[in-house]
């Protein structure tokens, strides 16, 4: 089976994806390769998450046509580096990844000041990550029969080999949907819509009343309700031995990175 499990010894039948055995894990070395390559997928999601954040913020606030047109790069280059048998996982996180970029380009280039339509933005994506998912399921069962994918065209090896980036994009919109709750739990809404309004040197005492109500009772216990959901479903994952999982938790935990940073960060406004 062509899918991204991980491996039971060093033979792979695609390089960059390794390949399925039904006794997975019997050997040493087969746990220290998967392993290992189970780290690097989870540090890729979790790079992809929080540091393109902190890139994306101020360009899509300064050039967001620019931000926008990003997204064909992003999606260029992972249908490049998923033709190479040396990148083709890397091309298929890189494939999820722009989905995520797409939508923060547009919902804050041109919607940012409605938070109400952020998360419906953000969700751009989960039709067709939704449907990919199934589909290369299907096409799973089709490869199995005939022990070979490289009579699937171009399209249905795209979506055999999409677990990696949609479970990626799944995993960072969830992590996306758990923070606009505590926004609506928390009643930070309002602080939200002036923050988008005003210019960044006028921020500190908006940023200060919402760090107050963010300290009060109320907004101490549901982020303790929240992130203790972000890290059970993030270690939920990781306890998976496939490496889509393991994108999908780096993605969901990372969330809590760059949620911290950002109470950092308006803490010390």
């Amino acid at each position: 089976m062509f899918n991204d499990t991980w491996p039971e010894s060093t033979s792979s039948t695609v390089s960059g994806y390794p390949a399925q055995s039904d006794k997975n894990f019997l050997t040493r070395s087969g746990w220290r390769i998967g392993l290992s390559q189970a780290w690097w997928v989870f540090a890729a999601a979790s790079f992809l998450v929080s540091v393109p954040v902190f890139l994306q913020a101020p360009l899509v606030r300064q050039l967001p046509l620019l931000s926008l047109a990003m997204t064909a790069v992003w999606f260029w280059l992972g249908r490049l580096l998923l033709k190479r048998p040396a990148t083709q996982l890397w091309g298929d996180l890189l494939l999820g990844f722009s989905w995520s970029w797409l939508a923060g380009s547009i919902y804050w280039g041109w919607l940012r000041w409605e938070p109400l339509v952020h998360l419906p933005v953000e969700a751009i994506g989960l039709p067709f990550a939704l449907w990919f998912l199934l589909k290369g399921n299907r096409q799973q069962a089709t490869v199995e029969t005939q022990n070979s994918f490289f009579s699937l065209s171009t399209f249905d090896f795209l979506l055999l080999r999409g677990q990696v980036g949609n479970l990626f994009y799944l995993g960072s919109l969830f992590g996306t949907a758990v923070t606009d709750v505590y926004f609506y739990l928390t009643g930070l809404i309002p602080y939200w819509r002036q923050l988008m309004q005003v210019e960044p040197a006028l921020a500190t005492p908006i940023l200060q009343n919402a760090i107050a109500q963010v300290r009060t009772g109320w907004g101490t216990g549901w982020a303790v309700v929240l992130v203790s959901i972000l890290l059970g479903v993030g270690l939920w994952s990781l306890g998976k031995k496939q490496l889509h999982w393991w994108a999908f938790g780096g993605a969901v935990l990372s969330t809590i990175l760059v949620d911290s940073l950002f109470w950092l960060v308006a803490s010390m406004a």
